[in-house]
């Protein structure tokens, strides 16, 4: 018996023969996702009509899924952001699930009143948008934005767009230092000269030769000899009948001597400044053997006179903390190295490092660098020297004693740029600074020939990043600069000293 195919059948057929051919699903498409909000510290329940096999996070730190039963899943918020949520089931089926997870109102509105409370009168504000934290407004300065960014960061990574407002013109100290080194010496000398005058007028001494004895000579024959006296302070006898004489020295001295110098050094807050009233030295270094068996010699120059080294810092006290190094070096040649030739003088140096805090013009010394030296020089003459009671006739001594004390006084002050348009101080000279009637120093030519100057106006406020960046260059930038640079034909070498000088073989 044969049954009759009707159109429609035919039809399905054929349609589900296409769609075989084509490789295509017959199943259903995937639902779109779900839109879900949610509060950080709050929780929801997604509900599912069959049971669930398994669950995907996409971003665990912001939102938490537990499984409660077969059918149930509870999402908690823990951070603002957005993830996604997808739950597979049974069977093939999977719901799709969008999660916004916003800022808690009220940790908002607690964030904005401690930003009021922290930073009275500036304008700042926090916003939380797409799960991502806005800080806007302007602050006073680095520190205030740095204390905004901490605050915010209850909210989650905030994206500072703060404006700092451009800092004034740092504070400049004035550190006035006055140098005294009083050096005192007092010298004693005492000594007995022997002479005489023998037969056909020929001369005889006796001396210890540590003091000038008188020198007679005669002119000739039956003539009286003729006295040259080195020193007239000498107390000189002479018996023209005895033929004998002596002089007597017996002297004392005292010298005071007083070194005074009084620097004045300007740096800006917190940066270091130096000051040198000296010169330099060179000291040969020999390098080494080179290929024909002669060393190189290279010349370092050493700084010695009077030097000062400070860095000051403005406390939130009002204060001036100073860290302070004075010097004074000189040249000892009493203590001189010779090697191969070349006579290297010693450095006698008198220095102290401190740190200390005054107030503004308030003054400190630094006192007590003494120095004191005895030198004692005794001489005999072998023998008669050694006589009981009159060998003190034959002897000569001579002892100096040198003291000397360095005395620092430091006064710093905080002290602005003479304004424009102010009379500058002048010196004045003795005689004019050029013949001819000029007056002035050359100079370069002033606004009525160049023009007047038009400065860019300022800007009241900057960006954070861009204020940062200005303060990095203007830390990166090197302190001793005045002493860096300087390189002759050997080269500067930074630590070394000075710069160094090559010299062939048979150079000096």
């Amino acid at each position: 018996m044969k049954r009759a195919v009707g159109p429609a059948v035919v039809v399905g057929f054929v349609a589900a023969f296409v769609l075989a051919a084509a490789g295509l699903s017959t199943q259903p498409a995937a639902p779109a996702p779900r839109q879900l909000h949610l509060t950080s510290g709050k929780s929801i329940v997604i509900d599912s009509p069959a049971d669930i096999t398994r669950v995907s996070v996409a971003n665990p730190e912001t939102l938490e899924a537990v499984g409660v039963s077969p059918r149930e899943v509870v999402l908690n918020g823990r951070a603002p952001g957005e993830t996604s949520v997808i739950v597979w089931q049974e069977g093939g089926g999977r719901l799709l699930f969008d999660v916004t997870v916003h800022a808690p109102t009220r940790l908002i509105e607690a964030v904005q009143r401690q930003l009021e409370a922290e930073l009275p009168g500036q304008d700042v504000s926090v916003t939380v948008e797409d799960g991502h934290v806005f800080l806007r407004g302007t602050v006073e300065d680095m520190t205030s934005s740095d204390r905004a960014v901490a605050i915010a960061s209850a909210l989650g990574e905030p994206v500072n767009l703060l404006r700092v407002k451009v800092p004034e013109e740092e504070d400049q100290i004035l550190l006035k230092v006055k140098f005294a080194n009083v050096e005192r010496t007092a010298v004693r000398e005492l000594g007995v000269n022997w002479f005489a005058t023998g037969a056909g007028n020929t001369i005889g001494r006796i001396t210890t030769g540590q003091f000038g004895a008188p020198s007679p000579r005669a002119p000739g024959p039956g003539t009286a000899p003729v006295w040259s006296l080195s020193d007239a302070l000498n107390i000189f006898v002479f018996r023209p009948d005895l033929d004998f004489g002596a002089t007597l020295r017996l002297l004392q001295e005292k010298g005071v001597l007083e070194i005074l110098a009084e620097p004045n050094v300007l740096a800006i807050d917190g940066k270091r400044a130096s000051f040198l009233a000296g010169g330099e030295f060179p000291i040969p270094v020999v390098q080494g053997a080179t290929v024909g068996g002669f060393g190189a010699v290279t010349i370092q120059w050493r700084e010695f006179g009077i030097r000062l080294d400070f860095r000051p810092r403005i406390t939130p006290r009002g204060t001036i903390r100073l860290r302070v190094a004075p010097e004074v070096s000189s040249l000892d040649f009493s203590n001189a190295l010779v090697i191969q030739g070349f006579r290297i003088p010693a450095l006698a140096s008198r220095k102290v490092s401190t740190e200390i805090e005054l107030d503004n013009r308030q003054s400190f010394a630094i006192a007590g660098l003494l120095d004191n030296r005895m030198r004692e020089t005794f001489r005999k003459i072998p023998g008669l020297g050694d006589i009981p009671y009159l060998g003190k006739l034959f002897q000569s001594q001579s002892l100096e004693k040198s003291k000397s004390e360095l005395l620092v006084l430091v006064t710093p002050e905080i002290v602005h740029p003479i304004p424009a348009g102010r009379q500058k101080p002048e010196l004045e000279m003795p005689r004019p600074f050029l013949e001819g009637g000029a007056t002035t120093p050359p100079r370069t030519p002033g606004v009525e020939v160049t023009g007047e100057f038009q400065p860019r106006p300022p800007q009241p406020t900057l960006p954070v990043e861009q204020l940062r960046k200005i303060e990095e260059q203007l830390a990166a930038e090197p302190e001793e600069g005045v002493q860096a640079g300087f390189a002759p034909s050997g080269g500067f070498s930074p630590g070394s000293g000075g710069a160094g000088v090559q010299m062939g073989p048979g150079e000096p």
